[in-house]
């Protein structure tokens, strides 16, 4: 009898604000079972300490492995290296349009150029507001390529009691976009 392999997932973490997404995806991919594959930006460690009070090492803990930005010889960086899929979480701007244009400039966007090219699910939890012309036609291009492009936007009709409960349930919808088995998004119930 052979064991199903661990679905791998990439998680990529950048400079823009929402640093909590990345770190409640790690953990919460780590409780359903994922093998997690992490780069975080130098921005990205900026904004996790600034936001979180968390330094690389201890982002780092949370995945299974880590690797630096320039390392653009990492087994991430081959369609050969099988994963189930990669979410940016926060994406910025930069980042966006990096992966719309191709550029594959560093293992971030390199591995997410990947997952496109072997039609793997890619998530993009964009943050920026308002949006310009630019931001608008690279979505649109990772959106034609099969990328999802997610806001991290809060759902208010569950009323949360908390920004962790707005955090949790948006990580819950990204983790199920991407295949990852018994995520619990809430469902909309109707009015009652």
């Amino acid at each position: 009898m052979s064991i199903a392999p661990v679905p791998r997932l990439v998680v990529g973490i950048t400079g823009a604000t929402g640093a909590a997404y990345g770190v409640r995806l790690l953990r919460r991919a780590r409780e359903l079972g994922h093998e997690t594959h992490l780069v975080v930006t130098p921005a990205g460690v900026l904004n996790l300490h600034h936001e979180m009070g968390l330094d690389r090492a201890a982002v780092e803990a949370l995945a299974d492995r880590s690797y630096a930005v320039s390392d653009v010889g990492a087994c991430i960086a081959s369609g050969s290296f099988a994963t189930a899929a990669m979410a940016v979480a926060p994406c910025s701007m930069r980042t966006l349009a990096a992966i719309a244009h191709g550029l594959s400039d560093n293992l971030l966007t390199r591995a997410a150029d990947v997952t496109l090219k072997e039609r793997r699910p890619l998530l993009l939890m964009v943050r920026e507001t308002p949006l310009n012309l630019a931001h608008l036609r690279n979505m649109t291009a990772v959106t034609e390529m099969g990328g999802i492009v997610f806001p991290p936007l809060p759902a208010f009709y569950h009323r949360p009691a908390s920004i962790e409960e707005l955090v949790n349930d948006t990580v819950e919808h990204a983790l199920a976009l991407l295949g990852a088995q018994h995520a619990t998004p809430k469902a909309w119930a109707g009015l009652r």
